[in-house]
């Protein structure tokens, strides 16, 4: 735990830096409005609870849309394939920079999940893949496409399953 904060802290960048500062700066604003209007409970109690509200709430969806934003690729699967004779299976992609900003790395992942008949089902295994593997993409510019292959093994799933992959740039 304490390894993935320190890991945290030193990927941000100066807009989460805004980001945080700006919301903390609104919360103390709305408590001293909030201390400020006592006599008025009801407006005083608002204010004080809409303060912890943009507290939690501002710099967690705030973080994930900004990076949406500012780390925006495209990542596609161009093909898929079990093979034969090795327990493995062969994913190849690509990832294109959209975003206005120089990518140090990319964190590329594809998990393997199960699929079924049921669409609750498959919206369920989603979430939980029965097998994952990770990349690294190092320097990919604006504008530029890059391919990758990805080998996910040992791959003993025999039923059908679907591949998801995923990026978080930097």
């Amino acid at each position: 735990m304490k390894s993935k904060t320190i890991a945290f802290i030193n990927n941000l960048i100066s807009y989460d830096y805004m980001l945080f500062g700006g919301t903390f700066i609104l919360f103390l604003f709305l408590i001293i409005i909030g201390i400020i209007l006592r006599r008025k409970t009801v407006l005083a109690i608002f204010f004080i609870l809409s303060s912890f509200i943009i507290l939690l709430g501002v710099p967690t969806i705030g973080y994930v849309k900004m990076h949406e934003f500012l780390f925006k690729n495209a990542l596609v699967l161009t093909s898929e394939k079990k093979l034969t004779f090795t327990e493995a299976v062969v994913i190849k992609g690509t990832i294109t920079n959209n975003s206005k900003r120089y990518f140090n790395r990319c964190k590329v992942t594809a998990k393997a999940y199960k699929v079924s008949n049921n669409k609750l089902k498959n919206f369920l295994f989603s979430f939980k893949a029965f097998q994952k593997i990770s990349i690294t993409i190092e320097d990919i510019e604006v504008g530029q496409t890059k391919e990758l292959k990805m080998f996910l093994e040992p791959f003993y799933y025999s039923k059908k399953y679907n591949i998801l992959l995923g990026a978080k740039c930097k």
